[in-house]
């Protein structure tokens, strides 16, 4: 190679990696964006076939004025409540009326069966977003001003402010953990302080451009994101990019031990790593994509999701990651050197050089016991019970919901702040009702008006 011509082999890896800093700049934001274009509705959770599902999307033929219910619940400090108490409670619930968040009057207070208890309903906005938790505040500070007894938020608008306290922030705290975890194995791994460096910059880069990709996508009802999906995709393509990055990187350090020029060896290990890393991203794509197939919307949702992700680790893992090392030479493994290449005096040395040659002197043996132990693993299989997660197990830490509930539980029947919805003939509502409220645990049963709230009614 003459020396006029070495120039020109840097322009390509330096170009290379210029397009790709100027895309981290510009597409970067995005990952914190795809919170905009996403979709958390609750039958995104239900199999397609549940009547659940179907149910919910009957009730949007009921639904003139879309609300978010916050249930309130107070209990006697000591005896009974009142009545004193339970007009108390009510001009409270009315004092909220036309507040900002709030649609509509709220319900008055109902005294309990024991009579140690008042229940009332103040229906909310249900974009309010951000700013719910100061809605519920100030219902809440409402609901305080009765005397003699102490209030509770239950209902789906306080666990939904509780669910949001909870996840704020998880999917940066989940690609921290992600990144300290994936540089620390490479420091144990390489023993090198750039090269972990480069691998880490190589899969936020990708995630970068994959969350571009799925938000450019969602934006137009391409593909649909949800807060599970949004979460899986950065662990995804992170884990990925570092997979084909550890492929690549351990080719090149053999060809760098085996030959000085570094664009020599990186064609060599190019050539030896593109094609591995090309049908594993395939295979796990495939895979991905068959959850198309799923009954669960969010799970279809992570197919062509996840598929992008991995589509960008793999230009990442061969465009960007070989562009750095090709730059930086045998200054990528600084302080370690590029050790023997394969076939020295020492590559059977250590535990996965011996494991590599038990796979190849026995691969039926190995393969065969590898079965018998995934199948024995199998077994067990059957014995997975999947009814869901009650609501008192999903928060690690108490959550003020969860106590209002127990308590709203423990004076009021069980579907006081979530009822069963039937969807029936409207010309049978007298029947319907009547078959309900003779069902074993239902303790009461009443149509809904036009407006698709419980009362006296025609639906």
């Amino acid at each position: 190679m003459s020396p006029s011509s070495r120039p020109a082999r840097r322009l390509v890896p330096l170009l290379l990696l210029a397009v790709w800093l100027v895309c981290g700049a510009a597409l970067g934001p995005y990952a914190g964006k795809l919170g905009e274009v996403a979709t958390n509705d609750q039958a995104a959770f239900l199999p397609r076939s549940a009547e659940s599902t179907r149910v919910v999307e009957a009730q949007e033929a009921f639904r003139q004025d879309e609300t978010l219910p916050a249930v309130v619940v107070w209990t006697a400090e000591e005896g009974t409540a009142d009545a004193a108490m339970r007009r108390s409670a009510t001009e409270a619930l009315a004092s909220l009326e036309g507040a900002p968040g709030t649609v509509g009057a709220a319900s008055p207070a109902l005294p309990a069966e024991d009579g140690r208890a008042l229940q009332g309903v103040v229906q909310l906005r249900p974009d309010l977003g951000e700013r719910l938790p100061d809605v519920l505040a100030a219902v809440r500070e409402a609901a305080d001003r009765v005397p003699g007894a102490t209030a509770h938020l239950a209902g789906p608008a306080a666990t939904q402010a509780d669910l949001s306290d909870a996840f704020a922030g998880i999917d940066g705290l989940l690609l921290a953990v992600a990144l300290a975890t994936v540089l620390l194995i490479l420091l144990l791994v390489y023993r090198s302080v750039l090269l972990p460096l480069v691998v880490i910059t190589g899969a936020v880069l990708a995630l970068g451009l994959a969350c571009a990709v799925v938000y450019a996508l969602a934006d137009r009802d391409v593909v649909r994101v949800d807060g599970q999906v949004q979460g899986i995709l950065s662990i995804l393509v992170i884990g990925a990019a570092t997979d084909y990055a550890l492929l690549l990187t351990a080719r090149y350090r053999e060809e760098l031990a085996g030959q000085a020029d570094r664009f020599a060896a990186m064609k060599a290990a190019l050539r030896r790593s593109t094609g591995p890393v090309v049908a594993s991203a395939a295979t796990v794509a495939l895979g991905l994509l068959a959850l198309l197939f799923s009954d669960l919307t969010n799970n279809r949702a992570l197919g062509p999701v996840g598929a992008i992700g991995i589509v960008c680790a793999v230009l990442s893992a061969l465009t960007f990651l070989p562009a750095v090392l090709v730059l930086l030479g045998r200054a990528a493994y600084w302080p370690a050197r590029p050790g023997p290449a394969a076939g020295s005096d020492s590559a059977g040395r250590g535990l996965w050089p011996r494991v590599a040659a038990l796979v190849d002197r026995a691969p039926r043996k190995v393969w065969a016991a590898t079965l018998a132990g995934l199948l024995a693993c199998a077994a067990f299989a059957p014995g997975l019970v999947s009814k869901g997660v009650p609501l008192d197990e999903i928060f690690v830490n108490d959550a003020p919901s969860v106590t209002a509930q127990a308590v709203l539980g423990e004076h009021f029947p069980g579907g006081s702040g979530n009822p069963a919805v039937v969807i029936a003939d409207a010309g049978r509502v007298k029947e319907v009702t009547a078959a309900a409220a003779a069902t074993d645990g239902v303790d009461s049963a009443v149509p809904a008006t036009a407006s698709g709230r419980p009362g006296a009614g025609n639906r």
